[in-house]
């Protein structure tokens, strides 16, 4: 199971709508076949490693990090081909939530007299599709609320000048990391005063995945040079009614899709409805990458399900801008307290990552 959980991250990210899963097949004691789940449309690990394996899959037994589906979408369903080619047992790490299969896969392969077992590496799978799984079980995108500030949380000087709090080494991890999301969003104002571009640029070289870019602007500010509407990557821009009119077609004729939303009674967008619509649009993990307002207001939403936050070694001071605004904690009792913490050097900054709640991290 190792092997097959390795295989899954190997492609974490790649796969959506589907699930990242890796597959293997044992037999006397080797590997004859192994796979992982290949673009929308294409094989899923179990197919891969079947044909792989070829005619010494009969007898073998399957390794996989999610129960095998049985229904007909964009392939055909994985159960059906496992009992074909003769597997004896199937030891998979946990069950699809996912209502065309959740269970049925199982009692398919059970009924055609093949071994189960489940529950091997279970809590890494998880963490592997834990995207997939916040989708099919609570219909939104698994959220990571991602910055980098000083040590006094800081995220820019008192000018507004941003670039840069955190060194090369963060950089790099951060490209990497959006290779491995579906989509990237930030506030209005990120776009004006940074101009980002938003793109996966792992080694300094676009990589072939590129996550959607989402720009949250109520009403209409982003400009027609903006970065996000550069390259090939496709954009998302959340506006709501207040917008003009004209500034959309603009927007629209610059490539990229508008989306007109509710307001949140404050004149903002409504942030559950833009992940009912990212949700929609087979999202199914978002990084927010800020401003402290978008933060914010994510938070105070409930809808950051995991933090990434990068702490560099400097003091700003001054009313410089916070990672996080929003309406904050009254109470020291009442501050949001991570879970599953751990802590990555990167150069000479630190990485701190957690989950939001117990829960989070097993979805």
């Amino acid at each position: 199971m190792l092997r097959a959980l390795e295989l899954a991250r190997e492609v974490q990210g790649r796969t959506s709508p589907n699930p990242s899963v890796g597959a293997v097949l044992v037999k006397d004691r080797r590997i004859v076949g192994e796979g992982a789940t290949e673009r929308p449309g294409d094989r899923h690990a179990e197919i891969v490693a079947l044909q792989a394996a070829g005619p010494d899959a009969k007898g073998a037994a399957l390794y996989v990090t999610l129960e095998p589906c049985c229904h007909e979408g964009r392939t055909a369903p994985c159960t059906d081909a496992i009992i074909a080619a003769g597997v004896s047992a199937v030891h998979f790490s946990h069950e699809d939530p996912d209502l065309n299969v959740s269970g049925h896969g199982c009692d398919q392969l059970e009924n055609a007299g093949i071994a189960l077992s489940h529950g091997e590496g279970e809590a890494e799978a998880r963490r592997i599709n834990e995207g997939f799984l916040m989708h099919r079980t609570q219909g939104r995108p698994f959220v990571i609320a991602k910055f980098a500030a000083s040590l006094d949380g800081k995220i820019a000087a008192t000018s507004g000048d941003s670039r840069w709090v955190s060194g090369p080494g963060t950089r790099g991890w951060a490209h990497d990391l959006r290779t491995r999301i579906d989509a990237i969003a930030v506030g209005v104002s990120t776009v004006v005063i940074d101009n980002p571009q938003l793109t996966a640029r792992p080694n300094d070289e676009l990589s072939d995945h590129q996550p959607l870019r989402v720009v949250v602007d109520s009403r209409g500010r982003t400009p027609r040079d903006a970065g996000v509407l550069s390259c090939d990557a496709p954009t998302l821009i959340a506006t709501t009614s207040a917008s003009p009119e004209a500034w959309r077609d603009e927007m629209t004729q610059a490539g990229a899709r508008v989306e007109v939303l509710p307001d949140d009674g404050a004149g903002r967008v409504s942030l559950p409805a833009l992940m009912t619509t990212l949700a929609r649009s087979d999202v199914l993990t978002l990084l927010v990458e800020g401003g402290g307002v978008l933060h914010g207001s994510f938070f105070d939403e409930k809808l950051v399900d995991k933090v990434d936050a990068v702490v560099a070694p400097m003091i700003i001071g001054g009313d410089a801008p916070s990672a996080v605004v929003g309406s904050g904690a009254e109470r020291m009792a009442d501050a949001l307290r991570l879970h599953e913490v751990t802590v990555e050097q990167l150069g000479h900054d630190l990485l701190v990552m957690g989950y939001t709640s117990a829960r989070a991290s097993a979805v």
